[in-house]
């Protein structure tokens, strides 16, 4: 398993297809060891619990309200937690996985963004975890970078690719 950087990073960014769609700025954005991602969206959690099963036949997620931005395209938000969008669409190959990092930035704010994996086979919109830890809050910019996703490698494909519940999410059919 190796870490995809530099010219091999870029090489899967113009394949067919392209390991990202829809980047706001690639010039800001293709960092020597991965890719910076943006919030296209905000939104808050509705009261209620998630349900997570053994087999996910009764997994349940919390309702989100869409927050909007100011005229000026900035969220004000208060400490708590939040569901981001992120701008990029990605085309997971078969022999790679990603995992993504908080921008030291948005640590050094008082918040954090917690991730997932993303699978072999996965495409889609996805979302992660906005959590603001810092009492004063956090002002939140459209297109703002928040995450960077690290694209690893396999020694071979998958055996198994992803096809889950949030395939293609986020995507207008």
């Amino acid at each position: 398993m190796n870490l995809v950087t530099g010219v091999r990073l870029r090489q899967r960014l113009e394949a067919a297809p392209p390991l990202i769609e829809a980047m706001v700025d690639p010039e800001n954005q293709i960092q020597m060891n991965g890719v910076d991602f943006t919030v296209r969206d905000v939104a808050t959690f509705a009261l209620g619990s998630g349900a997570i099963s053994v087999h996910n036949d009764r997994r349940k997620t919390p309702e989100t309200t869409p927050l909007l931005p100011d005229g000026e395209g900035w969220w004000r938000l208060e400490k708590g937690i939040y569901w981001l969008v992120y701008n990029e669409i990605v085309n997971i190959a078969p022999d790679l996985f990603a995992l993504a990092r908080t921008r030291s930035s948005l640590l050094r704010s008082g918040a954090s963004v917690e991730t997932a994996v993303w699978d072999s086979g996965y495409c889609g919109r996805s979302g992660s975890l906005l959590v603001v830890h810092h009492t004063g809050g956090l002002l939140l910019e459209k297109n703002a970078r928040v995450v960077q996703l690290l694209f690893f490698e396999l020694d071979a494909a998958a055996d198994k690719l992803y096809q889950g519940k949030y395939q293609g999410e986020n995507i207008p059919k």
